[in-house]
């Protein structure tokens, strides 16, 4: 009987996708060792709490840049070659955090280290969406989705005990050294290896070329359809989440004094509980439509906010994470989903590109803002505005996140089957 199935569909991660699944966790595993723990860094560093939102600001900048010419870089020379580059620029980040002797000097660090996410971020949905049916997509996403949350078990709590047993630089070392492999990995694949779904013909880069590309996405992005509206949600969602996302590490440490082991312990926890949503999550977009989980993963995020707001141990804080690990993994799914059903595929980089680089520069200023919150405020602040966008994002999920017939236009012809799921 497997057989006779299997004459008819193919298995729903092929084998180029097995291998780009596995560099991705090499690197992902590498890279979620320091995003909880780069804030006290700073701090060892010398940086106080307005440095350190300055800092996240600041090399926050260098994506508004980079994206818009990572997704077109990736829809004109291929997934896979823009994969490569941006890992080089990975590898290159590593060692100038590794070598960077003040905070002030970990700015340039961090703003080199943003490469990777410029180039590998916008090929990565578009490589997934390329090789996977629309009528599954849902399902492909959860799967990937599932694969990458184990980078975020093994990471944190690993970068923690590093930190713990070799100190910062130690964790850099053996960071790096894993992003490493996984950017040799992503090099042999870009030279040895080819897409099995039918990929789009390369193009040179031209200015062109680039001028043609912008125009049809901002275009897509301000037409007033769901693509408008995801826009405005998510611009909503990065400010609101970003403005107390790198302060978390400091709240826990200077007002609880949990250690930076077990902040890498609650990483793991809140990943471990993320690990559990995704299929499901894509299952309900394939069966019912994106709104449902994208409704219950912000309700679970809403909630573990509370929780984290009341919490003074541990333990407490441990439910939390695992609530917001909860909430955290229903939401890619249906988001992955719906941006590559509405976007044409031969524009999915360039419009990854755009429309992060646009979010990026409207919640540039967040972490900033969410520091003098803390100093000026309370450190609660920052947090409970975090946790009242979360609730309010859902009424234009409910009422916007669907595609009318009337939106159908030939140049997004994808949209039908959208409809039909809503």
């Amino acid at each position: 009987m497997l057989d006779h199935q299997n004459t008819n569909k193919q298995p729903i991660l092929s084998p180029i996708m097995r291998w780009f699944m596995l560099a991705m966790v090499l690197a992902n595993i590498g890279s979620m060792m320091t995003p909880l723990l780069m804030p006290i860094y700073l701090t060892e560093l010398g940086a106080d709490i307005t440095d350190v939102g300055l800092v996240f600001t600041l090399t926050a900048a260098t994506v508004l840049v980079l994206q818009v010419f990572g997704g077109w870089v990736s829809d004109s020379i291929g997934r896979l070659r823009s994969v490569a580059i941006g890992s080089i620029g990975g590898v290159l980040g590593y060692t100038a955090m590794f070598l960077a002797p003040t905070w002030q000097w970990m700015i340039v660090a961090l703003t080199i280290y943003q490469i990777p996410f410029a180039l590998v971020g916008p090929s990565f949905q578009a490589f997934i969406a390329e090789n996977s049916a629309e009528e599954h997509r849902g399902k492909v996403f959860g799967m990937t989705n599932t694969v990458f949350q184990v980078t975020g078990v093994i990471g944190p709590p690993l970068g923690g005990l590093l930190v713990s047993w070799m100190g910062f630089k130690g964790m850099l070392a053996v960071s790096g050294g894993l992003y490493t492999l996984a950017a040799a990995l992503r090099i042999w694949m870009a030279t040895t290896k080819r897409s099995q779904a039918v990929e789009q013909p390369t193009q040179k880069l031209t200015l062109a070329s680039f001028k043609t590309s912008m125009s049809s996405m901002v275009g897509l992005i301000l037409a007033g359809g769901v693509l408008t509206w995801i826009f405005v949600t998510d611009g909503v969602a990065d400010i609101a989440f970003r403005m107390s996302g790198e302060l978390q590490p400091l709240y826990l440490e200077q007002l609880f004094g949990i250690t930076v082991t077990q902040i890498g312990v609650l990483g793991s926890i809140n990943a471990i509980a993320g690990m559990f949503v995704p299929m499901l999550s894509g299952r309900l977009v394939d069966k019912r439509d994106e709104r449902l989980p994208l409704i219950v993963g912000f309700l679970l995020i809403f909630t573990s906010l509370v929780i984290f707001l009341q919490a003074d141990s541990f333990l407490t804080f441990a439910f939390s994470w695992t609530v917001g690990g909860l909430g955290g993994g229903m939401l890619g799914p249906p988001f992955q989903s719906l941006i590559t059903k509405a976007v044409p595929a031969k524009m999915l980089g360039t419009f990854s590109g755009v429309f992060h680089s646009s979010i990026g520069f409207i919640s540039l200023p967040a972490p900033w803002i969410g520091a003098q919150l803390w100093e000026g405020v309370s450190p609660q602040t920052p947090f409970v505005i975090t946790a009242s966008a979360a609730l309010l994002i859902i009424i234009p999920i409910y009422f916007k996140f669907r595609l009318p017939d009337k939106e159908n236009q030939p140049s997004k012809p994808v949209l039908t089957k959208v409809q039909d799921d809503s």
